[in-house]
């Protein structure tokens, strides 16, 4: 490997051990390894696949999730899917302490986690059957994330959690201020599920209105009408009680003010996510998993990989530079049946999570590397071009995965949650080509979505620091911090791209499309992740970095072109004093310092 980061994330996070014993001795042992593990599910020609598995991750071409890499064909009792949404948290004492220790185990066998928290009653409000007085989500919330510290405190590998509440909730205003309260749910990421009618609501100027399902509430008759809602858990409309009224841009502000002073909590367009949901017919979404990028049901999985674009740029930095969509296309292909192996081979902490996965068979095929991909290209992340060519090459990615799906079904059968009828009026499946549409009214799919796009953090610094997903390179040269069993280190990181540059060019200067996240405007953001969503059956991962200069009004109105352009969420970042930072800038004599800095990167 060329790099020393890229050896220590190895060593620390990939290589297999087992006790004192070494079995990975190189990184082509590790492909190896894996290769093999992913193709011992197939019922023939299991070296045939060996080999094109190995040859589509030799080179960093295709990076399979990092629980896949650490897990598969090792002898540790450990599952393969980096995240989970985990179960509906039931309203009553005994229900959730099991929902925490689903979660526990979930963590201690290295998934992350996600929860909506929204089926838990409003603070000081009395239960129907025994009459005890709620303390709120958010203070069990406070006992997930000691139970994460104490989790990690013991080495447990994964801290992600993601906790979701409706907008509606009448504990909202609480949640939306959980994290500036001096250190609380420090292991959580959060998001506000927000509705069409409280987007409408802000536009209007209305007021609007927080309620709670009554059947989990003791009867206290307020005079006001009852409200029919949608709600976490309940297989249609229920009745709800109104608990009080406040003006929906004050709601709004809130939310947007707690993002511009500490990054969080996100947001989830919740209709939206539900209305392109490929599953829209026997599933209702709520929650996330901690990044974001894959929106799941109640013990959903994330099985994630990632092509490495810049592994396809021919002739990087010249005139003659182009990619390699071929290359690009039967990586694809590949990656998808490796994907929907993971599903049979690995283990699964709870028997639910299993049932959930292999009925679905839902995979995330992303991509990694693109901004890194875009210079090598000679084309500036924020020109119309760049966002052209992102797309195309999703696109190709998308399209190559449905119609590998459609052959995989031939050989392996259709996911068991499939119903052809309504799975084709799908939105997102009726935007495909009539051809793939017709291939699946024929034989119906092997996976009920295929393309997502995750924040690849460390997996991307595995292939030698190639620029994480979808985002533009946070600096050309920063200091990176690293946690493992030893304690932590820093490391001096320089961009994929530039060393790449550096290697050919010398002293050269950089062109003018090599460019930094800071050096951006939140629009050239928010159009990359418009651009590439159109190909997105899941979600996708992304942070706007903000700059801290940024006023109020301007910052509030990316979160209206967010919805507006479609996307599924919104998360930014700007500079703060809560949130600290994981990488930070180092300056040099040719390179302007950043002015913005990066906050949490996961896997």
């Amino acid at each position: 490997m060329e790099s020393e980061i890229s050896r220590h994330v190895w060593e620390a996070k990939y290589r297999y051990r087992n006790g004192g014993a070494i079995h990975d001795s190189t990184i082509e042992d590790t492909w190896r390894r894996v290769a093999q593990s992913l193709a011992a599910v197939e019922s023939r020609n299991r070296q045939h696949w060996a080999d094109r598995f190995y040859r589509v991750l030799e080179g960093f071409r295709f990076l399979p999730g990092g629980r896949i890499l650490a897990g598969a064909g090792t002898a540790h009792r450990v599952t393969l899917f980096n995240c989970f949404v985990m179960g509906l948290l039931p309203d009553s004492l005994e229900g959730i302490f099991d929902a925490l220790k689903e979660g526990a185990l979930t963590m201690q066998q290295g998934g992350g986690v996600g929860y909506d928290f929204s089926t838990l009653r409003p603070r000081g409000t009395k239960a129907r059957t025994t009459g005890s007085i709620a303390s709120g989500p958010v203070s069990f919330m406070e006992i997930w994330d000691r139970m994460c510290a104490t989790l990690l405190s013991t080495s447990a590998r994964r801290g992600a959690m993601m906790a979701t509440l409706r907008c509606d909730h009448p504990d909202i205003e609480e949640f939306i201020e959980a994290k500036h309260r001096g250190g609380k749910l420090q292991h959580f990421n959060l998001s506000v599920q927000v509705t069409d009618e409280l987007v409408e609501a802000v536009k209007q100027d209305a007021e609007w209105t927080l309620v709670f399902p009554k059947r989990s509430l003791a009867e206290a008759p307020n005079g006001h009408p009852d409200v029919m809602r949608r709600w976490t858990g309940a297989p249609g409309v229920v009745a709800c009680r109104r608990f009080r009224r406040l003006p929906a841009r004050e709601l709004w502000s809130a939310i947007m003010r707690a993002n511009y002073d500490s990054a969080e909590p996100g947001v989830l367009f919740i209709d939206r996510v539900n209305r392109m949901n490929n599953l829209w017919y026997r599933e209702y979404l709520t929650a996330t998993n901690p990044c974001g990028e894959i929106p799941l049901p109640p013990y959903g999985a994330c099985d994630l990989g990632a092509i490495n674009l810049p592994a396809f740029v021919e002739e990087p930095f010249s005139k003659i530079a182009e990619l390699d969509f071929e290359g690009i296309r039967a990586t694809a292909e590949v990656a998808v049946r490796m994907l929907d192996n993971v599903i049979d081979i690995s283990h699964y902490p709870l028997e639910a999570q299993r049932r959930q996965a292999q009925g679905s068979r839902r995979v995330g095929l992303g991509i990694t590397g693109l901004a890194d991909t875009l210079s090598m290209l000679g084309l500036h992340y924020g020109a119309p071009e760049a966002r052209r060519m992102a797309a195309s090459v999703m696109e190709v990615i998308c399209h190559t995965a449905y119609r590998t799906s459609t052959e995989l079904v031939k050989e392996k059968g259709v996911f068991p949650f499939f119903e052809a009828a309504p799975y084709l009026k799908g939105e997102f499946v009726c935007s495909l080509p009539e051809e793939i549409r017709r291939r699946i009214a024929s034989h119906g799919i092997r996976n009920s979505h295929l393309t997502a796009i995750a924040p690849t953090g460390t997996i991307s610094l595995l292939a030698g620091n190639v620029s994480s997903g979808i985002e533009p390179v946070f600096a050309f040269r920063c200091l990176r911090r690293m946690e493992d069993i030893a304690g932590q280190r820093t490391f001096e990181l320089t961009d994929y791209a530039v060393r790449l540059w550096e290697t050919l060019r010398g002293n050269e200067p950089l062109p003018e499309y090599f460019v930094e996240a800071c050096r951006l405007e939140p629009e050239d953001h928010l159009e990359m992740q418009a651009a590439v969503q159109r190909s997105v059956d899941n979600a996708i991962s992304k942070t706007i970095n903000v700059a801290a200069d940024c006023d109020f009004a301007t910052f509030e109105r990316i979160y209206h072109h967010a919805y507006a352009n479609g996307l599924k969420g919104c998360t930014t970042f700007r500079p703060n004093t809560v949130t600290g930072e994981v990488l930070a800038a180092r300056s040099s004599a040719d390179l302007a310092s950043p002015c913005c800095n990066l906050g949490y990167q996961p896997d």
